[in-house]
Order: structure tokens, then sequence, then C-alpha cells
């Protein structure tokens, strides 16, 4: 299992979903042990969870956008 390079808060969504595709193929393939399954699995989780932050700030940003008509940062 390759190790990230960048911290995941500094990950886009996109890069995020590529890990975790990276992650079902490898889980998909059969060729772990249960322990590394269970590895795969914990990493694959926190990039679900991860991806859904990053889903939740966005549909943030987007009601406050609509409600004043402006961008303003949470």
């Amino acid at each position: 299992m390759e190790e990230a390079n960048q911290k995941q808060d500094e990950m886009t969504i996109e890069e995020a979903k590529e890990k975790l595709e990276a992650v079902l193929t490898e889980l998909e393939g059969g060729e772990c042990s249960l322990e590394q399954s269970f590895a795969l699995y914990k990493k694959g989780m926190s990039l679900v969870r991860y991806m859904d932050q990053c889903v939740d700030r966005i549909e943030k940003q987007i009601i406050q956008i609509e409600e004043s008509g402006e961008w303003d940062e949470l």
C-alpha cells in the first residue's frame, strides 16, 4: 500500500476520490491479508469522511452565497 505524500487536509476531493478508488481496487484484488484488508478499510473510511467534510464545507459556502449574494468564507 502506497503512503500518501501529502496530508489528507491538503488533498482536493478529486485526489481523495482517486486514492479511494486505488484502495477499492486493492481490496477487490483479493491478495491482501486480513490485517492489510483492515488497514485498507480504515484508510478508505477516512477518505470517505474527508470527502464528506469537503462536500459539507462547499454546501455551506453555496448557502452563504445564495443568502447574501456575495462570497463570504466560513
